[in-house]
């Protein structure tokens, strides 16, 4: 006898998933008319993620190893030496590089930060207090929520916050989920008091979403205008392709802004752009920015505060 097909009546059932709730529409070409504090339309944020020591690494005590850096390997059944060498790189001497970069253009940063890595790295949280950076919530570790019970979930998400608030003394404002959060993460940090998240990657603009019925801000993060293109697809191979790409992206934008606002966001790491052959490409992009008219480069928060003023929701 043939076996029933999927879906049909029998063993052989399709699962069962709940469908998420998705807006195709989103502002439909009408956004809110507004102005960000400088009169100009046109937002700009840095974030630089700090993930290095929270990677998982067996001999970290880990499940398993993280398989991403220089190269693609996956050590399976012991610690990781060699990719647990390439994340120390960034401590031990990009940071700093990609520091005196910021400084030296007089550009705001916010940090989105792994807790365990500034648990390890605690003068990344001294430093950046004194540079007046904001911090982010990137999770205790550096992984996914999707699969996390909504309790585990939530136990995560405070350990993560209690230690950023006890290593800098802020109480971070923002949350971003490595890749894809589970259906409970927005809910659950929307109820831990959180200003606004960056779970999206599905506008150039902040806009309001209806958690536990009432407006939860989101504020969409870009992973094309992202340095993690050296790793992931290779598209980025020098420095300036990065540049060239980040500045096709905010030149455009920059025009679109004369008639409506806009909002860009620039993904970096220290362990990938803070490499001695990929500097000069952000050296060459915060040059750029930092010269053109009508451009708020600011924090995250920020623009999280302002736009919660000016649009008020509904």
């Amino acid at each position: 006898m043939r076996a029933p097909a999927r879906g049909q009546a029998g063993t052989a059932r399709a699962p069962q998933h709940t469908m998420i709730e998705r807006d195709f529409k989103g502002y439909a070409n009408k956004p809110p008319d507004i102005r960000w504090p400088n009169g100009g339309r046109f937002a700009v944020s840095f974030v630089l993620n700090v993930e290095e020591g929270a990677e998982l690494n067996i001999g970290d005590g880990d499940e398993r190893n993280e398989a991403r850096h220089e190269v693609r390997q996956e050590v399976l059944g012991a610690a990781d030496l060699c990719t647990a060498s390439h994340y120390e790189y960034s401590t031990r001497v990009a940071y700093w590089r990609v520091m005196n970069e910021f400084e030296r253009a007089g550009v705001p940063l916010t940090f989105n930060v792994c807790t365990r890595a500034l648990e390890r790295a605690p003068w990344i949280a001294e430093d950046g207090v004194r540079r007046g950076v904001e911090f982010m919530c990137h999770g205790y570790r550096w992984e996914t929520h999707h699969g996390m019970t909504p309790d585990h979930e939530l136990a995560v998400i405070r350990r993560a916050t209690e230690g950023i608030r006890r290593l800098t003394g802020q109480r971070p404002l923002g949350w971003h989920t490595r890749s894809s959060p589970s259906v409970n993460t927005r809910r659950l940090i929307a109820g831990e008091g959180f200003l606004y998240d960056s779970d999206a990657y599905n506008d150039d603009l902040p806009y309001y979403v209806t958690v536990a019925g009432k407006a939860h801000l989101v504020l969409p993060y870009c992973f094309d205008t992202n340095d993690m293109r050296f790793h992931d697809s290779y598209a980025f191979v020098h420095g300036r392709d990065f540049a060239d790409y980040t500045i096709a992206a905010f030149d455009w934008l920059h025009a679109e802004s004369q008639h409506a606002p806009k909002m860009l966001s620039i993904g970096l790491h220290i362990r990938i752009i803070g490499r001695a052959g990929r500097i000069a490409g952000l050296r060459t992009l915060l040059d750029h920015l930092k010269h053109a008219p009508g451009v708020w480069l600011t924090q995250r928060r920020d623009i999280a505060r302002h736009w919660l003023n000016a649009v008020p929701p509904a």
